[in-house]
């Protein structure tokens, strides 16, 4: 009984010392408290900065177009960290900026308005040019950002940044994750089709190396580069229908493996290919960060919360912004702090781990900023495997075999 009213005595004492540091630093204006929340409580800011998306067709009306993906995995976060942290009296608040289609290059006033409210720890829900663009902004430099979007390796070796995380799987990460089931499997045979977008190539590259690096063989490389037309037609049914055998021909293999990250002509290719043969990669058996098919580990409570908030299923985006919060909030309670500085320290430093619903607790790599974390593979209604698969070993962990372990990194922060 002594020890219990000792520890909760340090506990008051922490959050008292922790807010006579928050109302004394220089500058700083006190925060409101929200309506019914105890006086004294200590506000976090979490910015989140995404952007207004071009309008699209969907491929199918079963996965529609949204227009509100990632900020809602960002208020789930949210509403889950306030949950644990009205008893630390700390509240989380979320402050959205969005960038307007078509701004081009003026990131500056939407990142500088963020800054002006007192926000230093900031979710980015941008693709990788305009992230670029972002962190060289000079409001950047004092803020820790989590990148919950953008999978482009660059960002992760040559354009690494100190400030900068990542909580979505790397293109690389994602690769890996599937060459290692295929090689499991011994479906070492790969045929590989890309699209002709830039994103298609570096998926390919990534599949490329992923072969490499655990022994698999590209038997051969096509190209997709047919018009895409109006796909919905009877003329474009019958044109796909007899252009997926023609394109498929080639040297026994087996797996079909697809770059098709704009989701344009790989749904098409099951079921039409020349050889019977299963088709992954951006379609068929999709390795991801995350999927609606997932229910271990008590995923599927996470859904459910998500669903009852967003009245949809949760996305990969959605899922790496909500753990860019949720990284937040375990700094917050593990630290007892609500300084942005003690709490990106934390996030960054070696007693970080972060439950995820993915079986294991995640922390960031310290060479690159990456999130360690497993690579699901579903398929269309059934998770099918999660890698890291067995046999796969690692000196540290596992899940550094998914990536850039700190040997193949260019990215010199801790080299």
């Amino acid at each position: 009984m002594g020890r219990v009213r000792a520890g909760t005595a340090a506990l008051v004492a922490a959050v008292l010392f922790g807010a006579m540091l928050l109302s004394h630093r220089a500058g700083a204006q006190p925060q409101q408290p929200a309506p019914g929340a105890q006086q004294g409580t200590q506000a976090v800011l979490v910015g989140y900065l995404g952007q207004e998306e071009e309008p699209r067709t969907p491929l199918t009306f079963l996965r529609p177009e949204l227009r509100d993906e990632g900020v809602q995995g960002a208020r789930l976060g949210i509403a889950d960290n306030n949950t644990t942290g009205r008893f630390l009296n700390q509240r989380f608040e979320l402050v959205e900026a969005v960038l307007p289609r078509g701004a081009g290059d003026a990131v500056a006033a939407p990142l500088e308005a963020l800054a002006a409210r007192g926000v230093r720890l900031l979710v980015a829900d941008l693709p990788a040019d305009r992230l670029a663009r972002v962190m060289a902004q000079p409001a950047a430099a004092g803020m820790l950002v989590l990148n919950a979007r953008a999978t482009d390796d660059g960002l992760r070796n040559e354009g690494c940044l100190a400030n900068l995380l990542h909580t979505v799987p790397s293109r690389r990460m994602l690769a890996d994750g599937l060459a290692q089931y295929l090689v499991w499997k011994r479906w070492d045979r790969w045929m590989l089709v890309a699209g002709k977008y830039p994103e298609d190539q570096a998926f390919a590259e990534a599949v490329r190396r992923a072969a490499k690096k655990f022994g698999a063989r590209i038997v051969e490389e096509k190209s997709w580069t047919f018009e895409e037309g109006n796909r919905r037609s009877d003329s474009g049914h019958v044109t796909v229908q007899s252009l997926v055998p023609t394109a498929t021909q080639g040297p026994e293999h087996h797996v079909l493996v697809v770059a098709d990250e704009r989701d344009i002509f790989g749904e098409y290719l099951a079921y039409r290919t020349w050889h019977p043969r299963p088709v992954a990669g951006t379609q068929g058996l999709v390795p991801t960060g995350w999927d609606r098919v997932h229910e271990q580990w008590g995923a599927t409570q996470l859904h459910s919360r998500f669903e009852k908030l967003a009245g949809r299923w949760m996305t990969m985006r959605d899922h790496a912004a909500w753990l860019a919060v949720r990284a937040v909030g375990e700094a917050a309670t593990r630290t007892r702090s609500t300084d942005p500085a003690a709490l990106a320290a934390f996030i960054r430093g070696p007693d970080f781990a972060l439950a995820a619903f993915k079986g294991q607790a995640l922390s960031f790599r310290p060479w690159d900023g990456q999130l360690r974390q497993p690579i699901l593979l579903a398929g269309p209604r059934m998770l099918v495997s999660v890698s890291p698969q067995d046999g796969f070993l690692h000196p540290v962990s596992t899940l550094d075999t998914l990536g850039d372990d700190k040997a193949d990194s260019k990215c010199s922060l801790t080299k």
